[in-house]
């Protein structure tokens, strides 16, 4: 794809490519946050909180099918892939540890692991990062990586005084080092609502390029977040439903009868079983989270209002299409004649159409899984 949307508000890229009729860049972009291709690597020593992070990171706890575990199930110096079951192209990779033996080459291990592949490398520890672990860091900045982070995983022995007292050394470690500026994020590995993980993922978007951005924000299991970082996953799929209103626009120009209604219902219902999947609405998610976090699965089953949230069928996804044309037919017609030309009406008509389905749509399943978030988040720092 083109490399127009990688420092770029997302949003006003798409803008452009509609006055550009550039329909190209609009569907790969559109298609790269449905696939939400991710690739994230994450180092250090292969323990217990290690594991719960992966898994957290995945929607899964440590008794589900497919979750990490400890001891893991790869050799020591093997490289462990754990792919998200609800979004397969987001891929967490389980780097070997990193030893602390004074011989080690930080460039054989960036090499031989290839850690510039991956879109962010996440360097956790759980007491302070080692003089290895801050040689990985500034090999790959050293290659233009800027994608690398320092966090401190917390254990279950661990009290807030503790874990302040542990990031405060873990600082004094990196400067002792020469790290410029140095972060450390603090993150309960099997909460993620908990501590900094979600000053973590603000600073983790804004380095990675817009549309990987998206991308992550839509892989990331919903109930993780804070009600704040829940809203920016709403944001994310908006910007994806202008890409497809835009798409429905583009395609209706094309003089083959009903070719548009048939794209628009397609478009429309891959995009709402990505917002049921991302937002952690369909079943599978909520018997999981309260199999996690020991609540009855009915009680967060009835928080779904939504029939989207419920299920997301054709017939549903139809009929609202359907809505939005009457909406738009009574209450824009008129405002679409004045505004644009003759030969454009069909194709606004269509872009709007999709762009207030869809965004009623987000919005309505949205409001289900802020209720889904408020139940199973307690509020308390850790």
């Amino acid at each position: 794809m083109a490399d127009v949307l990688r420092s770029l508000n997302l949003l006003e890229t798409l803008k452009e490519s509609i006055e550009k009729n550039n329909i190209s860049d609009i569907r790969d972009a559109m298609e790269d946050m449905l696939i939400s291709r991710i690739n994230i690597a994450v180092a250090g020593d292969r323990s217990a909180e290690k594991a719960s992070f992966i898994n957290s990171l995945r929607g899964l706890g440590q008794n589900d099918e497919g979750a990490a575990c400890v001891p893991p199930s790869a050799a020591p110096e093997e490289l462990a892939v754990f792919p998200n079951p609800k979004h397969p192209d987001f891929r967490l990779w389980d780097l070997p540890s990193i030893p602390s033996d004074p011989s080690f080459e930080a460039e054989k291990y960036v090499e031989r692991f290839k850690v510039l592949r991956y879109n962010a490398v996440i360097i956790t520890f759980t007491e302070s990062p080692s003089v290895n672990n801050v040689a990985v860091w500034r090999e790959a900045r050293s290659l233009q990586k800027e994608t690398v982070y320092f966090v401190l995983l917390a254990s279950m022995k661990d009290t807030e005084k503790t874990l302040e007292t542990k990031k405060k050394a873990s600082l004094e470690v990196l400067k002792a080092e020469g790290v410029p500026l140095p972060k450390v994020f603090l993150v309960h590995p099997s909460a993620l609502e908990k501590l900094d993980f979600s000053k973590f993922l603000e600073v983790m978007r804004g380095d990675l390029p817009e549309i990987r951005a998206h991308a992550l924000l839509l892989a990331l299991p919903a109930f993780s977040h804070s009600l704040a970082v829940l809203g920016l996953k709403k944001d994310a799929f908006k910007a994806l439903v202008w890409a497809a209103a835009s798409l429905s626009g583009g395609v209706s120009a094309i003089p083959v009868p009903l070719v548009a209604s048939m794209v628009d219902a397609t478009v429309a219902l891959r995009i709402l079983m990505k917002a049921q999947i991302s937002l952690c609405l369909d079943d599978d998610s909520l018997l999981r989270l309260a199999r996690q976090r020991g609540l009855d699965p009915s009680r967060l089953k009835g928080l779904r209002t939504c029939a989207l949230s419920v299920e997301v069928s054709k017939s549903e996804v139809k009929r609202r299409l359907a809505e939005a044309e009457k909406e738009t037919n009574t209450a824009s017609k008129r405002l679409v004649e004045l505004a644009i030309p003759r030969h454009a009406r069909s194709v606004s008509r269509s872009f709007m159409v999709m762009l207030q389905a869809l965004n009623t749509a987000i919005d309505d399943m949205g409001a289900d899984a802020e209720k889904v978030v408020a139940m199973v988040t307690d509020g308390s720092p850790f």
